[in-house]
């Protein structure tokens, strides 16, 4: 074999990152304090980040940087000051959620390499050729797709010049990832912030099926499936674990390079996976690789798995063997640590300390010596020194202008006069041009990129000076409310189709009034046939919450709005998505507050729309919630369950709150809020600023809660949005359980 493929290790401390290198991986990722999403991982200072660089190189490998959040308007100059630095740090990569930051760094940045972080969800074929087409030179896919969907995505990234990374080892999110709210909704700590609190970690009420922890995946081990992943085609290698320490990560890294070193030389695969075991475990499953959605998945216990392991592993069944095998796995478990330990102990991220020496006589130039790594560089003025009392270039001058160069790979400790002259000088305009050449060798031998500043943005106008009501639908037997109001009517397209089935684009046919609305997870044939809706049908005008389906829009010339679960939160995701795209218009985030909301600056000729009424999802996964609630018959998901299964229940917190589970046919499982999203303050805060006002009539994700009179609904928000006051009032007698706490609390 000759093609390279990469071992990307999670870096969440110092320690764990140069454990990860000197195990032997060929590129680590880890995240500053700030955008990141492990915040509950140590992270680096910047600092830090500069030593790990050049550490890393050292050893012929590679850093990529988490910004891996949304970002807010209001940290956008933040952001900004954090890519001019990182631009001459040498990163390698940066692995990017938001939007808006493929607008930043294409324009004013574009020696940065951008990665399309798991959080941007990409699943379909028009996703990898939406992110090409923004500046993306990688994707990391989604946890949930099998080889045969990997294989294909990774033929087509490599068609459009962008390369594929897979997780291969770690924690699994029962959720599809960047479409998780439940920590957002259920404790305000946003996934998408890096603030997850593990909800799906969390203990219920025991369920019918007999379960504490139904939401609880095994960990992903790909062990077994390296030469499957090498035959698809696949780049990168990602183990997951930012949160874990040095000898978790040292442990994993090392196992898997020498499982990949051993295919490499062999063709054949290592069996022993035993020290994987040793390490923190929820016992391992390769079950979304092999496109088996087993009940097996699941373990019923969030914790570190490693001792039962142990116990099993070696039948201890007595409490003196239980006693004696724990023993012996906590002694293997601190000689880990100690052995890693001490191999760290050895690397250094430390800046080098520089001493730069002056010099220059009567009639010769002025000279500054650097030596660095024992080479010598020597930097001339153009011009020579003459002689000058009123303007000399005295040592203080020079110290001066010299203390203030900014370099992230050395301390500047000394410098040294001895051998300039007195009462000489040169334009200050050439001891300019010295000062840029050193900065040029002390950045590796590369001109030092000069900071960006941005240009202000412009806020354009509105398209409608007042704004109007939209509803969104799932059943032909509500199209009888478009003869109640002049709103428009999105229809909300499943998750999953029957193959070649022409039940959804009838509908629309019939019902021409109807906008399609398409979902924000559509794999594999579901893609093809919601493709297949859009080229027959040629709409005018479609809402997805699908960046492959925007794709697809953009590429037929049909307009679009970008849906409210694309989650957007600045003014440059709203810009990357009209410029690259021709985007027509934008649901703005329900995850942020009326102080985030409020410096968003829109486009020209561009459509602002809020929700303001609508069920609130937790989370949505391709493996069953009700294989572990209320049971199922079946071992495991079958191709018909999503277009034939009507199974709906409740899960119940230790806290004593209820979430329905709850699907549409042809949806994928999903969890929603007690609580329905009522936020009439943002008509009060918005009316300028948005176009349109949404509210969600679909039923769906309304648990047992009572269905609403969805005729009166439409009657009072429409009365609000004409100013009746008292119609909020009515609307909130109306629905009982509600609320407005993320438009409260934000992100």
């Amino acid at each position: 074999m000759s093609r390279k493929i990469e071992l990307l290790a999670p870096g969440g401390d110092v320690d764990a990152i140069k454990a990860a290198i000197i195990a032997g991986a060929n590129a680590i990722y880890c995240g500053l304090d700030i955008f990141n999403a492990r915040n509950r991982a140590a992270n680096l200072s910047f600092d830090d980040l500069v030593g790990i660089i050049k550490l890393a190189h050292e050893y012929e490998c590679e850093v990529f940087l988490t910004l891996n959040v949304v970002i807010l308007e209001h940290e956008i100059p933040t952001l900004t000051k954090l890519l001019n630095q990182l631009v001459n740090t040498g990163i390698d990569g940066i692995i990017v959620q938001d939007l808006g930051l493929f607008n930043l760094v294409k324009k004013f940045f574009p020696s940065l390499h951008i990665h399309a972080s798991t959080q941007l969800t990409t699943h379909n074929e028009g996703q990898i050729l939406f992110l090409a087409k923004i500046g993306a030179t990688r994707a990391n896919l989604s946890r949930e797709l099998n080889l045969t969907e990997i294989k294909l995505l990774t033929a087509l990234a490599h068609d459009n010049e962008v390369l594929t990374e897979v997780f291969v080892h770690g924690a699994l999110c029962i959720a599809f990832s960047g479409q998780c709210y439940s920590s957002s909704v259920s404790v305000g700590n946003s996934g998408n912030r890096g603030r997850c609190s593990q909800a799906c970690r969390d203990e219920y009420e025991v369920t019918a099926a007999g379960n504490k922890f139904p939401l609880n995946l095994k960990d992903n081990s790909a062990w077994f499936d390296l030469p499957d992943l090498v035959e698809a085609g696949v780049d990168s290698l990602k183990i997951e674990g930012r949160i874990k320490g040095a000898q978790y990560v040292h442990t994993v890294v090392d196992s898997w390079r020498q499982q990949i070193n051993t295919f490499v030389d062999t063709g054949k695969l290592l069996a022993d996976d035993s020290a994987l075991y040793k390490v923190f475990n929820r016992d391992f499953t390769n079950s979304f690789l092999k496109g088996n959605l087993t009940k097996d998945m699941f373990i019923d216990n969030p914790r570190d798995n490693s001792f039962t392991h142990a116990n099993e592993k070696n039948n201890a069944i007595s409490v003196v063997q239980i006693q004696e095998v724990q023993q012996d796995l906590r002694d293997d478990k601190n000689k880990i640590v100690d052995e890693v330990a001490a191999k760290v102990a050895t690397l250094n991220i430390d800046k080098s300390d520089l001493s730069l020496s002056f010099s220059g006589q009567l009639d010769t130039p002025f000279t500054v010596t650097i030596v660095i790594d024992e080479k010598t560089f020597i930097v001339e003025s153009n011009s020579k020194m003459i002689a000058s009392e009123q303007s000399a270039v005295t040592s203080d001058a020079i110290a001066k202008r010299f203390k203030s160069f900014k370099n992230s790979r050395y301390n500047v400790a000394e410098f040294d006069f001895s051998q300039l002259a007195d009462s000489l000088t040169i334009p200050f305009k050439e001891l300019t041009e010295v000062k840029n050449k050193v900065a040029y060798y002390l950045n590796g031998e590369k001109n030092v990129i000069p900071a960006v500043t941005l240009p202000p943005l412009a806020s354009h106008p509105k398209l409608n000076e007042k704004p109007t009501l939209s509803i969104l639908i799932s059943d032909e037997k509500d199209a009888h409310l478009g003869d109640l109001t002049d709103a428009d009517i999105y229809f909300k397209l499943p998750e999953s189709f029957k193959k070649r089935c022409n039940k959804q684009r009838d509908i629309l046919v019939r019902n021409p009034r109807f906008i399609p609305w398409f979902p924000a997870v559509l794999i594999g044939k579901d893609y093809i046939e919601a493709v297949r809706i859009l080229e027959e049908l040629k709409p005018e005008r479609i809402v997805t919450n699908n960046t492959g389906i925007a794709y697809k829009a953009f590429e037929m010339g049909i307009e679009w709005i970008a849906g409210p679960f694309l989650n957007t939160t600045n003014s440059y995701a709203l810009l990357t998505m009209q410029e690259e795209l021709n985007c027509a218009g934008a649901f703005i985030s329900n995850e942020i507050n009326r102080n985030q909301i409020k410096n968003i600056k829109r486009p020209a000729n561009f459509k602002m729309l809020y929700s303001i009424y609508h069920p609130i999802l937790m989370m949505t996964s391709r493996q069953c919630f009700f294989q572990q609630t209320v049971g199922c018959n079946k071992p495991s998901i079958e191709d018909g369950c999503m277009l034939k299964c009507q199974k709906a229940t409740t899960i119940t917190n230790v806290k004593g709150i209820s979430f329905a589970v709850d699907k549409q046919l042809g949806g994928y499982p999903s969890i929603y809020n007690h609580e329905q999203f009522l936020n009439f303050d943002a008509v009060r805060d918005f009316s300028d600023l948005f176009d349109e006002f949404f509210i969600d009539l679909t039923d769906i994700g309304s648990g047992s809660k009572e269905k609403q009179d969805k005729a009166q609904l439409i009657k009072h928000f429409e009365d609000f949005l004409a100013g009746d006051q008292q119609a909020a009032a009515t609307v909130t007698g109306m629905v009982t359980v509600s609320t407005n706490a993320q438009y409260q609390q934000g992100l």
